[in-house]
Formats: C-alpha cells, structure tokens, sequence
C-alpha cells in the first residue's frame, strides 16, 4: 500500500540544501534532486518543494530525517489510504515540530484525550481553553509558517514515484 504526500522545504541556507536532498533520498530510496528556489521571505534563503509516493510511513520518516536542523522551516504532508489516516508535519527553529493526524479531507484531528486535557488544565486555571485548542490545531505553526507559504506560490512541484 502506498500514500501521496508533499514535502515542502520553506526556508534553509543554501549550505543546508545538499544534505536535505540525501536525507530524502535515503528516506524515500530513490534520488532526488531538488529545483531549489530563492525565499523571498527570508532573504539568503532557499525554497523547494517535491510531491512523493510512497509507504504511509514516509512522512514520519522525512520530518524525523530533517527535524534537527536549526535554520529549516519545512512541512510534510500524507494523504490517508483505506487503512491509515493522513499527516502533517510543521517545523519551525523557534518552535520545533508539530504533528498532527488529518482525515480525509484535510481537517486535523484531535484525539479526545487531548482536548480532554486541554479543558481538565482549563478549568484548573492553568490556560486558556482556546488558546490550547489552536495550539492543538497547530495555529503557532501555521501562523509562523504562512509568509514563507505564500512566498512559494507558483512555484515548481515535482513528482517522485517510489518504487515499491
């Protein structure tokens, strides 16, 4: 069984590139090369992007290959197949990394004893309800995140078909 996903490298410094392209080459077992672009977003910066096939477990395995460079902001995506969910990985320097399970139409979702935990440490007085629940969604992420997005629009994506 295999999966689609999207690896988005949203900003690294060119020193950076080379190394990001072996470890997705190891993790996928097949070369890649990436079409690195200028981030305009973080000028010194660079961008690219690469859709994938490949087992459902592929997307934790990239975000874990690339998740302790400093200076890497990148986001892994997975789509759900008939026995997994789908996925989505963010990772910023200033907050480290976000996972979350999404259906199949892209919502996140939260498992109750999470949310459950977010309302116990609500009502205890120990934070904001809704502030935990964006955190839960992955709101700091997204929000750090969304200038160097909106900075790739229009940019190449290229397919890689893992051969399984």
């Amino acid at each position: 069984m295999t999966t689609r996903g999207v690896l988005y490298v949203h900003s690294a410094p060119r020193a950076l590139c080379p190394h990001i392209e072996w470890a997705v080459t190891g993790v996928l077992g097949a070369r890649v090369g990436l079409d690195w672009t200028r981030q305009p977003a973080a000028p010194g910066t660079w961008r690219a992007e690469l859709s994938w096939q490949g087992e459902p477990a592929a997307a934790s395995k990239l975000a874990s290959a690339l998740r302790g460079w400093h200076l890497l902001r990148f986001e892994v995506t997975a789509e759900p197949t008939a026995a997994t969910e789908g996925e989505r990985y963010s990772c910023t320097p200033e907050l480290g990394i976000y996972h979350a399970v999404t259906g199949l139409h892209g919502d996140i979702m939260i498992p109750e004893d999470r949310l459950r935990a977010a309302a116990a440490r609500a009502a205890a007085g120990e934070c904001d309800l809704q502030a935990e629940i964006a955190r839960l969604l992955g709101k700091p992420w997204d929000d750090e995140l969304e200038p160097f997005r909106y900075a790739g629009e229009g940019a190449p994506v290229r397919w890689l078909h893992q051969v399984v």
